[in-house]
């Protein structure tokens, strides 16, 4: 099957899509999936040649039903309304704000060439090869790397960075306003098991197959104590799981040109509670281990929202209710993706 009928591209917006001219030598032939936010009313303008659906609140209403309300509103977290309804096995999604990045030769990168690179080739979480993906044209494993060990994991999650305008909580936007990323690194690497990190959404690509059901961007946004989570909570639940299931998540090449960086006073009010929540959060998802019984990405997740549920309840009621959500996102998953893991 060509690899045009295997991926969606999810781009959840609030604005026209401009943006995709650039990206036309390199997105034309595939499908979208616009999620619309904000107001069902306003109309979308997305530039002709494109093949893609359009989907708004009443849209995620009318499908969902009465748990519409596990989908986020008001935040861009509203994409996994888009990973839910895809029936395609690889996802990548990108921000509307986001354009073709050029390598140090001053070639136009593509984005969506690396990440499937990098989601076709395995992951090594177990013991760390210094010369990084040790598959990649050029490289291997250096000398003392277990051969028993050299034929990897499968690859779930492609994480991508930007150049320009970094990836940065509020804070740090206030104390270095003009800072940019001008530093391309070469590299992609895996993320060792039992290891955190920040996933970003604007540049991301996962295998739906392998773990679809943990790609659940939270109770963010209108009605929510907080937002700008979404896709760090995705990244969470999502490395623990991989690490469970034996599945490998990598990060570093592609990169995109972020180009526009977001008020940091209006992210700071969004942020808030969670600047103080993630010093609890990290370490629970630290010690966090899920049962041997737990064999698929759905067990998991179900038995993951029930740890939520007891062990982060202390810090505040929304955690309740952040966990009946995952419950809910799971349910409506299997409802619209009966086969998914038959």
């Amino acid at each position: 099957m060509a690899l045009v009928d295997q991926l969606d591209i999810v781009i959840p917006t609030i604005r026209n899509l401009d943006f995709l001219e650039q990206w036309r030598p390199f997105f034309q032939p595939y499908h979208l999936i616009i999620v619309q936010d904000g107001d069902p009313t306003k109309t979308i303008k997305v530039p002709p040649g494109f093949d893609y659906e359009l989907f708004n609140r009443n849209d995620i209403e009318r499908i969902v039903g009465d748990k519409a309300w596990c989908i986020s509103y008001k935040d861009s977290a509203c994409r996994c309304f888009g990973f839910l309804v895809s029936k395609k096995r690889y996802i990548y999604t990108i921000d509307d704000d986001c354009f073709v990045a050029k390598d140090p030769s001053n070639e136009d990168i593509n984005a969506l060439e690396q990440h499937i690179k990098n989601l076709l080739s395995p992951a090594t979480p177990y013991i760390f090869n210094t010369l990084y993906d040790p598959y990649r044209e050029g490289a291997d494993f250096v000398r003392g790397y277990p051969f028993s060990l050299r034929e990897g994991v499968p690859t779930a999650i492609s994480h991508g960075l930007w150049l320009n305008i970094p990836d940065y909580d509020a804070p740090t936007q206030m104390v270095k306003p003009l800072e940019r990323n001008t530093r391309y690194v070469d590299a992609v690497l895996t993320i060792p098991k039992g290891t955190l990190y920040p996933m970003c959404g604007m540049n991301m690509a996962f295998d739906r197959a392998l773990i679809g059901p943990a790609m659940y961007f939270g109770l963010m946004g209108e009605g929510q104590p907080i937002g700008r989570y979404d896709d760090m909570w995705a990244g969470w639940c999502s490395k623990v799981i991989c690490d469970h299931l034996g599945l490998g998540v990598k990060t570093g090449l592609p990169y995109i040109y972020h180009s526009k960086a977001s008020n940091p006073f209006t992210n700071l009010r969004k942020e808030y509670k969670g600047i103080f929540w993630q010093e609890e959060i990290i370490p629970f998802f630290q010690q966090t281990q899920l049962s041997k019984d737990s064999t698929s990405v759905t067990a998991c997740y179900l038995e993951l929202a029930e740890k939520v549920r007891a062990g982060l309840g202390h810090i505040d009621p929304y955690f309740a209710k952040l966990a009946d959500g995952m419950v809910a996102w799971i349910e409506t998953w299997q409802a619209l993706n009966p086969d998914y893991e038959k």
